[in-house]
């Protein structure tokens, strides 16, 4: 499989045509960027940590009946993926309260949530990624119907009882995740974009020592040694 020309580059990849026009190939960069992009850094081995820990957790995700992108792992930090239309929407699963939410709503930061929270956020750089409702997606045109929301947040449920679960076996908390869908030629939903210690919060059971892109947000160092950790314990068992 050939790489083409770039198609397209985000904050935490690049997009490349392939011979297939049905098929994309997705590199994974070591950069870094936190709040809406103000903040921006590099960590060199950060994006094939997260091709490593996104390719398990799809191949996880995928044994458990979800449909994503991934094709196959090409190589340390490339990807072959399914081309799609992506749903300008942000899925967002939180479990713990903490970042944005505890200071939008004053909850302490660390309160276990008394129930799953699915939010949506409108995909728009310009705009700074904001919180949206039901309607709100309605009203730009982000989805077809209510039943494509309903989806959006069944899937997103779905995907937190299987993560949080696997990695409650590896001693870490899932305190939030985010993440994206893609509908394919077919209209199939699929889940796209990535899943890494850059799109979600993990926290370790014991220490609540933090061990994702927070260490980046929040000054703590040690990135790269925290995304090893999180592979280390996702191939321990």
């Amino acid at each position: 499989m050939n790489k083409g020309a770039l198609l397209y580059e985000g904050k935490g990849k690049k997009l490349f045509l392939t011979d297939d026009e049905n098929l994309l190939i997705s590199v994974f960069k070591d950069d870094l960027t936190a709040f809406n992009a103000e903040k921006k850094g590099n960590e060199a081995g950060k994006g094939a940590l997260n091709c490593k820990i996104s390719t398990q957790l799809f191949h996880l995700l995928e044994k458990h009946g979800i449909q994503t992108h991934l094709v196959k792992t090409l190589n340390d930090t490339e990807q072959l993926i399914k081309k799609v239309k992506i749903i300008p929407i942000e899925v967002v699963v939180r479990n713990i309260a903490t970042g944005s939410l505890a200071k939008r709503l004053g909850i302490k930061d660390g309160t276990v949530l008394p129930f799953t929270l699915v939010e949506f956020y409108y995909k728009d750089d310009a705009l700074g990624d904001p919180i949206i409702n039901d309607e709100h997606c309605l009203l730009l045109n982000l989805v077809k119907s209510e039943s494509d929301l309903e989806e959006l947040k069944r899937l997103g449920r779905e995907i937190n009882v299987i993560m949080k679960s696997f990695f409650a076996e590896r001693k870490l908390k899932l305190v939030d995740f985010k993440v994206e869908f893609g509908v394919d030629k077919e209209g199939n939903i699929l889940l796209s974009d990535e899943i890494s210690p850059d799109s979600c919060r993990f926290w370790d059971m014991d220490t609540n020592e933090k061990l994702d892109k927070d260490r980046f947000r929040q000054g703590l160092g040690d990135v790269k040694v925290a995304y090893e950790e999180v592979l280390k314990r996702i191939l321990s068992h």
